[in-house]
């Protein structure tokens, strides 16, 4: 009998044992983060703003990919944007060329004369066809670089296609939709964080207005499934419409997919909600963003994004709380902190949180995540220099790049992205 207990207390100690190397190994999954500055200008005239990235795996220079980012100059009205500049790394982020227009991108007008521009947009490669897809928001300016939104499909959704093998970018292209969807006043895949499904279907999320009444009011988010044929992005379906009648309801959705579960992250003018779904299509009722001791996670009207690593989930976002209440709708520090799915509430894990890229006066409330190979995940953001102490704080109107560095390869990501080289 003593001999059977004695063994009993020696499976219990390897068991909790084991469990405690798993929680280590899960609280050590971010190994370190890195920022540097990747360009930056501090004029009066303009910042770089929406600066997000992906891998073009098919170019490789001294063992790096190419790392290629989409970014604007937001001319300092409000929602007011350039047409679109690309800047490129070849060394795994050390240094970053010069931005560049890209004439294909630029401002066009309208039969209306307006100047039309496609803004908030969000990079990813894609592996099948290996092209890069540029998906955002068309918009409709003034002379004054106001928004013009009097008519139907003044905001559009709208694409650019690059071949890296030609080295040539399509002109942009309308996001045409079926369904229910066919007649919204607006749609709006703007500052989302989409994903390609193994056999090369799109899950995009998107928010949109269903009339004009709705203008600015009260946005519903819904995620498409879409076909891409290496040249055009064709409408499969919609999920179910996502609502919620507090001011402004739902906006900027993003998509990540963790395991065998999809997970939605949505921008409210009062808090973030999250909510999960098994197809990607159609979602459980939202919930509030908290931390797991169930207190508020504090982001509110500003958008969350997700960095994901086949061993864990995780969010990055701006929060109240954090001797940041100088800083405008609290949109500085951005912090990463893992997420619990194991229970019916996802919630964010406290002891986790740690800091991508201080605050230093600016804004960083419009930024993107991307896994660039399976060792690193980038936060890239432009410092938004909409205030008078942003440069007295230490802000240099940046593109930063935070660089999440893996304690282990995300095997997510390692079938089609490489690894840098050492």
């Amino acid at each position: 009998m003593r001999y059977t207990r004695d063994i009993l207390r020696v499976l219990f100690s390897l068991i909790l044992l084991f469990c405690m190397l798993a929680h280590t190994e899960e609280a050590d999954l971010i190994k370190s983060i890195e920022s540097v500055c990747a360009f930056n200008y501090d004029g009066d005239d303009f910042c770089w703003f929406h600066p997000r990235v992906a891998t073009v795996p098919v170019i490789i220079k001294e063992g790096f990919p190419r790392v290629l980012m989409t970014v604007q100059k937001h001319l300092l009205v409000s929602d007011y944007y350039s047409g679109m500049f690309t800047s490129y790394t070849e060394d795994g982020g050390k240094t970053w060329s010069e931005p560049q227009p890209v004439p294909e991108l630029d401002w066009v007008k309208d039969e209306n004369g307006h100047i039309l521009s496609v803004c908030d947009v969000t990079p990813g490669w894609h592996p099948q066809t290996k092209k890069y897809i540029a998906i955002g928001v068309r918009v409709r300016y003034d002379k004054n670089g106001h928004q013009v939104r009097e008519r139907n499909g003044c905001l559009e959704g709208a694409y650019a296609i690059y071949d890296p093998l030609k080295n040539q970018w399509t002109k942009w292209l309308t996001l045409e939709l079926g369904g229910e969807l066919r007649d919204a006043f607006s749609i709006m895949p703007g500052c989302t964080q989409w994903i390609t499904e193994p056999e090369g279907t799109l899950l995009l999320p998107i928010y949109f207005m269903k009339t004009k009444e709705d203008n600015n009011k009260n946005y519903s988010a819904t995620v498409l499934h879409l076909k891409f044929d290496g040249e055009k992005l064709i409408y499969i379906e919609n999920g179910n419409i996502i609502t919620h009648d507090v001011p402004r309801g739902m906006c900027e959705p993003s998509l990540a997919k963790y395991k065998d579960r999809y997970y939605l992250t949505l921008r409210n003018d009062e808090r973030g909600y999250v909510t999960w779904s098994k197809d990607g299509l159609h979602y459980e009722p939202i919930q509030p963003w908290v931390f797991d001791d169930g207190t508020e996670l504090g982001s509110y009207n500003t958008q969350q994004h997700w960095a994901v690593h086949s061993d864990g989930l995780f969010l990055v976002y701006t929060r109240k709380g954090a001797n940041n209440d100088h800083i405008i709708r609290h949109r500085a520090p951005l912090f990463v902190a893992q997420v619990n799915t194991d229970s019916d509430t996802i919630s964010v894990i406290r002891k986790t949180e740690k800091i991508v890229l201080p605050e230093r006066g600016a804004t960083m409330g419009n930024f993107g995540v991307t896994a660039v190979s399976p060792e690193e995940t980038w936060v890239t953001v432009g410092e938004g220099m909409f205030n008078k102490g942003a440069k007295e704080r230490g802000a240099k109107g940046c593109v930063l790049v935070g660089r999440i560095i893996w304690s282990k390869p995300n095997q997510q990501v390692s079938p089609y992205l490489p690894s840098f080289s050492k």
